[in-house]
């Protein structure tokens, strides 16, 4: 891919092919796929290659370079700016030729997925190799390894959503990293007066889509998907946000154990905020009182 058809967008030759629209665009277009190439090519395989005889290392190899995997992240956030530019140009005969060429039976997108779906691929190796490997050395390593991949495979996640977000003036990365976001029901009052509970029950509550960053809690409304299969996107209009500094939190709220509270500015407004099961609302809790 990156000799095939990266590299074949600054050939003279081929210049006549390629589309206006992708002229000086190959960093949209590929993301880091380089960087990640490099990083395989050049050190991943060699780390694994040292374990053929001894497979229970695998473990140490992904805690060793753990930081490194912090590059897929970078690549799924350029995603959607990558199919938007494919969608202008795929019908080109740019592609058309290169994928010729390489006699690919696939097009080009479906190799630019590949790097998405690798990063999905190790956690069920290293969930195989936890399976043979009960009472060996590496068991420890293996299992953190494990942990580290699915927290990478979350922080994804929580990255992708989050560059959906549209309508805030500032610059979300200031807020620090996202450490939640989910979908809740969300009740507010406002002390200009005593608000009770059974006040706020009676009013329809909103549903929010909420981001829990390092510094802020940041409310947004969820815009329904557009796009067919696997261009679908949620867009999430921003609503407003609190800083972490001045939140408090109530546990639990009389009347639905998934329901705790959130209040700001001692008191001043106060969020009744319903999650769609305990077990969401306990992890909510912990993420938010190690902040706190």
């Amino acid at each position: 891919i990156w000799q095939g058809y990266r590299a074949e967008m600054d050939n003279p030759a081929m210049l006549i092919l390629l589309p206006p629209v992708l002229r000086n665009r190959k960093d949209v277009l590929f993301g880091n796929m380089p960087e990640i190439y490099d990083f395989h090519n050049k050190i991943f395989l060699h780390s694994l290659e040292n374990c053929l005889g001894a497979p229970e290392r695998v473990g140490c190899c992904f805690l060793d370079r753990r930081e490194d995997f912090q590059m897929y992240e970078k690549y799924c956030q350029n995603k959607p700016r990558s199919e938007s530019l494919w969608r202008q140009c795929s019908e080109s005969s740019f592609f058309q030729e290169c994928q010729r060429k390489l006699e690919h039976k696939l097009g080009l997108d479906s190799y630019l997925l590949k790097p998405v779906q690798r990063l999905t691929k190790y956690q069920l190796l290293l969930k195989e190799l936890l399976k043979y490997s009960t009472s060996c050395d590496g068991v420890q390593e293996l299992q953190e390894a494990l942990v580290a991949m699915l927290d990478l495979l979350k922080s994804v996640n929580d990255s992708m959503h989050q560059i959906s977000i549209t309508g805030y003036e500032g610059d979300l990365s200031e807020l620090g990293k996202v450490l939640m976001q989910g979908s809740f029901s969300v009740w507010t009052g406002h002390r200009k007066g005593p608000t009770k509970m059974k006040d706020l029950a009676r009013f329809k509550p909103m549903q929010r889509h909420l981001f829990l960053y390092e510094k802020a809690l940041v409310f947004c409304k969820k815009r329904e998907e557009h796009g067919d299969g696997y261009d679908k996107t949620s867009s999430y209009s921003f609503k407003h946000f609190l800083k972490m500094s001045a939140v408090g939190i109530t546990e639990n709220v009389k009347g639905d154990h998934r329901k705790f509270e959130i209040w700001y500015s001692g008191r001043e407004e106060v969020y009744v905020v319903q999650a769609q099961t305990v077990d969401l609302k306990m992890a909510w809790l912990n993420e938010i009182r190690k902040i706190l």
